[in-house]
């Protein structure tokens, strides 16, 4: 079975032969991969009125567990973002009533961010079509492949990190 990747990995072979080009193998479909998983986990999250970034934070307060609340340094540091980004963040899923700031009760100077009620409905309502979404674009490799994945880019990743 070929790809596009392919393709172009062959055309530089015959134009550099003496470049090693088989990195681009990886990348060149890390990349094209990624496009393609966004644009198919956007479809079910649009469904319920959320972009990526928005079920992402969502996802991080829900997962905490009850009270359903971080700190916005917790929060992007998990998430991967600048403080501005998350600030912008914040205040935007805070105007669609998903998330509420609360005085930290252990640091008078401090926000918590918590889940409102509808941002919990709204999460526990996604959650189960978001898996069944994954599962279903994961659904042509076994079981052994899928660990053999899981395993392989935790390695890249931890090698990276």
């Amino acid at each position: 079975m070929k790809d596009h990747v392919d393709k172009i990995i062959a055309q530089w072979r015959k134009e550099r032969p003496d470049l090693d080009p088989s990195p681009m193998a990886v990348f060149a479909r890390v990349f094209h991969l990624s496009r393609m998983l966004e644009q198919r986990l956007e479809k079910v999250f649009r469904k319920h009125g959320l972009s990526n970034w928005a079920f992402d934070v969502l996802v991080a307060l829900r997962r905490a567990g009850p009270p359903y609340r971080q700190s916005p340094t917790e929060l992007f540091s998990s998430l991967l973002l600048s403080s501005g980004a998350m600030t912008n963040r914040i205040d935007r899923l805070e105007q669609s009533g998903l998330v509420k700031r609360v005085p930290d009760p252990h640091d008078r100077r401090s926000v918590l961010v918590q889940l409102t009620p509808k941002g919990v409905k709204l999460i526990d309502a996604v959650m189960p079509e978001h898996l069944a979404n994954e599962s279903a674009i994961l659904r042509k490799l076994s079981t052994a492949e899928r660990k053999q994945l899981t395993d392989l880019l935790r390695q890249l990743i931890v090698s990276l990190d």
